[in-house]
């Protein structure tokens, strides 16, 4: 190439085109060289456009195009984790997938059945790439790894922590400084948090755990906590009639129903941190994802907590992984991993927890200067990172969503009072065992 573009500038210039003529042509050739070798991955990315994170999103991606010209990073907004796994899946079936996505981590085994994303082990190829790729939070990694190989990526990871209105508490004469640490002191701090008015109104509530969009994670924390977990580390058995998983539900519909302090039926997801910043509820379990939302908008003094105990400390780990999808060329998947390493090294990772309250995915991200500024500025961001050395994996199993749908349809008919706690999880586990037998060993 470089022999017929010296050839094709002598020639031009005997014909009496100019040094700078020539030049700018030449140029020109460069850059249309350089544009042909540019390699486009696309990205699959649960939120709304438009949104807070999303805007992190473009500006993370602007800072890795600046430094690897070469790789242009195009991020696909696809609404909720659960529309953004069917569009992924209908991609692939149709044959054009994204190269990479943030996706479930607890949808590992749904992507891997379907035959959609390869283990990062394909992909390493240095000495230095399998350093990174063992360098994660080994909490985290439970929901990213089968069959011994890595399927995805820690990426935006939470736990489930409880927040409470430290000055709700100074006027319900409590400890203000003092979370409850196991469930009789969750129960009783409620029952001194729980405000009615003359006709006999709850005016406040002294606990909230949401119960819609992802009822079996909150209820894991429940679970977890009284002893018992919700399926094996194959995704093939769930033990949802477990004595221990009955007790639990139990004392979750007993908050509202025996207690009255916890509102009744089914309890939004989405308005919980809202009724919390408004002073409706005293208390709220709710992800560390939303550290950094309520910390914007709180108008009180407020406090971040581990789970109260039951038999032990415990919570469910939660969030997304990124995948590689196999159908892209092998260019786009090295590109793929290129921008998964970059945006997870310490320093990025660092700066997602701070920038979002997800926790920091990396163990070495806490040794940054950034991070430990931010620790000492404000200590409540390392609680869902000092609740690692109790987490169990998030709920997840071959067919997770059938499967799911079963476990949250129990859940509902138990709160609601449609049936009992120990009917509703004897059904869930009939339904599971039926979907999961074909995978069962």
């Amino acid at each position: 190439m470089i022999r017929i573009l010296h050839h094709y500038m002598k020639a031009t210039m005997r014909k009496g085109f100019s040094v700078a003529l020539v030049a700018m042509i030449l140029a020109g050739a460069s850059i249309t060289g350089a544009r042909a070798e540019t390699t486009e991955i696309s990205m699959y990315y649960p939120v709304a456009v438009g949104g807070e994170v999303a805007g992190l999103v473009n500006r993370l991606v602007a800072d890795f195009e600046n430094e690897n010209s070469g790789i242009r990073v195009k991020p696909i907004y696809s609404g909720t984790y659960k529309e953004a796994l069917a569009k992924a899946l209908t991609a692939h079936k149709s044959g054009a997938p994204p190269t990479l996505a943030v996706l479930f981590a607890a949808d590992m085994y749904t992507l891997i059945d379907a035959d959609t994303v390869l283990p990062f082990e394909s992909l390493v190829q240095s000495a230095e790439d399998r350093v990174w790729l063992g360098g994660f939070q080994p909490a985290f990694m439970v929901n990213s790894v089968a069959a011994e190989k890595t399927w995805g990526i820690p990426f935006q990871r939470s736990t489930i922590l409880l927040y409470w209105n430290k000055a709700l508490f100074r006027a319900a004469g409590l400890d203000p400084a003092r979370p409850p640490v196991n469930w009789a002191e969750m129960t009783d701090y409620a029952q001194k948090l729980t405000h009615r008015d003359a006709t006999g109104q709850t005016v406040q509530w002294g606990l909230q755990i949401p119960s819609s969009g992802f009822p079996y994670w909150l209820f894991q924390g429940l679970a977890v906590a009284n002893g018992q977990r919700l399926m094996n580390a194959a995704g093939t058995e769930t033990y949802f009639d477990r004595p221990a998983v009955i007790k639990a539900l139990e004392y979750w519909v007993d908050l509202s129903r025996r207690h009255k302090v916890h509102p009744p039926g089914i309890v939004e997801w989405g308005a919980t941190p809202g009724d919390f910043l408004k002073k409706k509820v005293a208390m709220i379990w709710t992800t560390s994802g939303n550290l950094e939302n309520i910390k914007k908008n709180a108008s009180f003094d407020f406090g971040v907590a581990m789970l109260p105990a039951s038999k032990r400390r415990g919570s469910p780990t939660g969030g997304g992984n990124f995948y590689v999808f196999k159908k892209s060329t092998e260019q786009q998947q090295q590109a793929a991993l290129k921008f998964v390493k970059w945006i997870t090294s310490p320093k990025r990772a660092a700066q997602w927890s701070i920038d979002t309250g997800y926790i920091a995915v990396r163990p070495d991200a806490s040794n940054t200067p950034e991070m430990k500024a931010y620790a000492e500025h404000f200590p409540m961001s390392q609680v869902g990172l000092d609740q690692l050395q109790y987490a169990v994996a998030e709920f997840s199993t071959h067919e997770n969503q059938r499967v799911t749908k079963a476990l949250n349809r129990g859940l509902v008919a138990a709160l609601t009072g449609e049936k009992s706690p120990e009917q509703a999880m004897k059904d869930a586990q009939a339904d599971a065992v039926r979907i999961l037998r074909p995978y069962m060993r």
